[in-house]
């Protein structure tokens, strides 16, 4: 009879070990999960630092562009008008369009989601979500 049991126990872990193993498993699982989370965040970094180089040195050449042809217009305006004032005009029509980039850009900036690592966080939500099934059984 005390082999029957001796094997019986050695078939169904005890509660203690199962929580143990639980632990363990949840341990891994964390840590896994933070694995994944961290690869996924540099992965988007890098993208955006490839994307925001590119876009600097557009906007290096756009910026040299606009004041060129800043300087048509002033030159343009200065045709009809005293050199002085043509700047004045000029320059107060560039801080209109500063003014309304602005607003543009600071609104977006408003919408903006945060980088969060999406699928790191999905994962995680269905693995507790498992494990509270399996808790309610």
């Amino acid at each position: 009879m005390e082999q029957v049991t001796a094997a019986t126990d050695r078939a169904d872990p005890s509660t203690g070990e199962l929580v143990g193993r639980l632990s363990e498993q949840v341990s891994r699982l964390a840590r896994e999960e933070i694995r994944l989370a961290v690869l996924e965040v540099q992965e988007k970094g890098k993208k955006a630092g490839r994307g925001a180089g590119l876009l600097g040195g557009a906007g290096v050449l756009a910026w040299f562009g606009v004041m060129a042809l800043v300087a048509a217009l002033i030159l343009g305006l200065a045709q009809v008008m005293p050199a002085w004032g043509a700047a004045l005009v000029v320059a107060g029509g560039v801080f209109v369009v500063a003014g309304a980039l602005a607003l543009i850009g600071r609104g977006q900036l408003r919408r903006a989601a945060p980088p969060i690592p999406e699928q790191a966080v999905a994962g995680v939500k269905r693995d507790l979500a498992a494990v509270s099934e399996r808790a309610h059984r």
